[in-house]
């Protein structure tokens, strides 16, 4: 597949001028979907504007200097989406967590240093494998395997350790917890789940939120208890 993308089709998450060179990078195959992720090299000059060009982005991203999810990456077009980390080694020393605003883009949010060590993840889809495990696979295609009888739901999430996958914490989705909406009318909202109903038809189950609208539970990525 061809890694460049006509600028006026790229995804309506990029954050990126509309105007420019007639071609942008595209994101390579990876983690997250091509209209859920920007490619690194967007990231590092269109968002964080910290490179003009992408030579400089190179020269950047071949000394080290950036890490994604805790592990360093020389790829511009590796696919950086919804609660990636990246940080930039020092003399910046800045950490950033990817997430949605109110238009649906992907924009970076300043994070402590100690957070970019630690990731949350939604569970997509469970599966039984050999040896009578369940793997869980989550938003940005990470496997990880559990015990049969483990209390993991698709829908909710797990606060994670990185570069390593060390589950630190389960959140699951019910009444009272935090969330993040990632898509629909509502996208970039933080809001507490009062409760889910579950429809009995093709329509997908729906999250009520103590705010006052209700949204997808697709959309729905549970980030804590009452704080974000």
């Amino acid at each position: 597949m061809t890694l460049r993308l006509k600028r006026r089709a790229a995804p309506r998450t990029w954050t990126i001028p509309r105007k420019g060179t007639r071609w942008v990078l595209r994101p390579r195959a990876g983690p997250h979907a091509q209209d859920q992720s920007m490619p690194l090299l967007h990231v590092l000059r269109d968002l964080r504007k910290i490179v003009r060009s992408t030579r400089e982005a190179r020269l950047l991203v071949n000394a080290d200097q950036v890490r994604v999810d805790g592990e360093i990456v020389h790829d511009l077009a590796r696919g950086i989406g919804l609660m990636d980390t990246v940080s930039l080694a020092a003399p910046l020393d800045e950490h950033y967590r990817v997430v949605k605003n109110a238009r649906g883009k992907l924009v970076l949010v300043a994070i402590p240093p100690g957070e970019a060590a630690v990731k949350i993840g939604r569970i997509r889809s469970k599966q039984t494998v050999r040896g009578g495990r369940v793997q869980m696979t989550l938003h940005d295609g990470r496997n990880l395997l559990v015990a049969p009888d483990s209390e993991y739901h698709v829908g909710d999430s797990i606060k994670m350790e990185l570069p390593g996958q060390k589950v630190l914490d389960h959140l699951p989705l019910a009444p009272g917890r935090l969330a993040f909406v990632s898509g629909g009318s509502h996208v970039g909202q933080f809001a507490h789940v009062e409760r889910i109903e579950v429809r009995n038809s093709s329509q997908p189950n729906l999250v009520h939120f103590k705010e006052g609208f209700a949204t997808t539970k697709h959309y729905v990525f549970v980030v804590g208890d009452q704080a974000p």
